[in-house]
């Protein structure tokens, strides 16, 4: 809960603003005199990846591109899992064929969601939480994050899965 308040809050935080892909959200006096590497293991894979990805806000878009010089959307959910140490196919086709589906109402950061767009599955973005999402939209622009709930998002949306 306080992962995905944290990312709600943050998720306007332009690309000068990093964050450790290994991140704690959230820091509570009662943890905060714990060492970091005991903090971080309350946070799964999943949600460290997230962090990752929404680090990248601001870096630009290129297509095929799967580093910080530039994404492609299924780029920045392969470099996002890469950074937590979890490999996952490259494209949005085979992460669509690989991942296992989730449904909408159970929704966790990390997992991955497919938009269908020109008629076939062609976009990807990775869950915050509270509805927002980071992806890499397209040329000319940069990584962003995306509320699910808008009108076009929303209408392009057909499925998610979890890594």
């Amino acid at each position: 809960m306080l992962f995905t308040l944290y990312i709600a809050l943050t998720g306007c935080a332009g690309h000068g603003t990093k964050w450790p892909a290994t991140a704690v959200p959230s820091v509570t006096p009662s943890t905060a005199d714990k060492p970091v590497q005991q903090r971080q293991a309350r946070y799964s894979k999943h949600e460290r990846a997230a962090v990752a990805a929404a680090n990248q806000v601001g870096v630009p878009y290129r297509y095929g591109g799967a580093d910080q010089d530039g994404f492609d959307c299924s780029g920045l959910v392969y470099f996002s899992y890469r950074q937590v140490g979890k490999r996952l196919p490259r494209t949005t086709r085979s992460l669509w064929q690989a991942l296992p589906r989730v449904q909408q109402t159970d929704l966790r950061a990390g997992d991955v969601l497919f938009f269908r767009i020109g008629g076939k599955v062609s976009h990807v973005g990775m869950y915050l939480g509270g509805r927002r999402f980071v992806h890499a939209p397209q040329s000319g622009r940069t990584v962003s994050i995306a509320k699910l709930d808008s009108p076009y998002y929303s209408k392009t949306f057909i499925g998610a899965g979890r890594p």
